[in-house]
């Protein structure tokens, strides 16, 4: 069976969350898209070279999940020449038998427009600030501008933006637990493939 779940939207609004339960829950492939970019800074030097030299175990490597690194991803994610390199790669995952749900920014927009199920998973920018608070630390009024900085750029850019699909159904989780966001995201999934 081929079924795809697109999951896009902003950082921390809990896109991971919900897409690796989905797939634990229907038995589909996980992708976190962002950690591909992650990885791609990680390597530094040429971001080009990197993500077209990108292979699996890239994916793994430690310290892909810092504020620091997702500050870098979301910079090199606006290079069309990293995003084009990606994408392939992206989409042969997307598209495997078996299912797969894919969380990311342009996932429902770009890499699988006819995904089955298109999720926009958001949340207020002062509730994700400070659930990356609680992940990294710091201060907690730097977290907040960062969040506002990397929102700025990814909906802003040439390429991609972060936007939600026209046929995306939208999931704020800003007053949601996560099992509440979770059992929303199921309940779309299985609405749809029971159609």
């Amino acid at each position: 069976m081929i079924f795809t779940v697109a999951i896009d939207g902003p950082a921390a609004a809990g896109k991971g969350t919900i897409g690796q339960a989905l797939a634990a829950r229907f038995g589909f492939a996980h992708l976190d898209t962002g950690l591909l970019y992650r990885a791609v800074a990680a390597k530094g030097g040429d971001s080009v070279a990197a993500a077209r030299g990108l292979v699996a175990a890239d994916l793994m490597g430690a310290g892909l999940r810092t504020l620091d690194l997702g500050q870098a991803a979301s910079r090199v994610a606006v290079l069309p020449g990293v995003r084009a390199a990606l994408v392939a790669f992206q989409r042969r995952f997307a598209r495997a038998e078996g299912g797969a749900v894919l969380d990311g920014r342009d996932i429902g927009t770009v890499i699988c427009p006819e995904a089955e199920v298109k999720l926009y998973v958001t949340a207020s920018p002062q509730v994700r600030a400070h659930r990356r608070w609680l992940e990294v630390g710091g201060d907690e009024t730097r977290v907040l501008a960062e969040v506002l900085e990397r929102d700025g750029r990814d909906m802003g850019r040439a390429a991609a933006p972060l936007k939600p699909a026209q046929d995306a159904i939208v999931l704020d989780t800003s007053v949601l637990s996560i099992d509440e966001a979770v059992q929303a995201a199921v309940d779309v999934v299985q609405a749809r493939m029971g159609a």
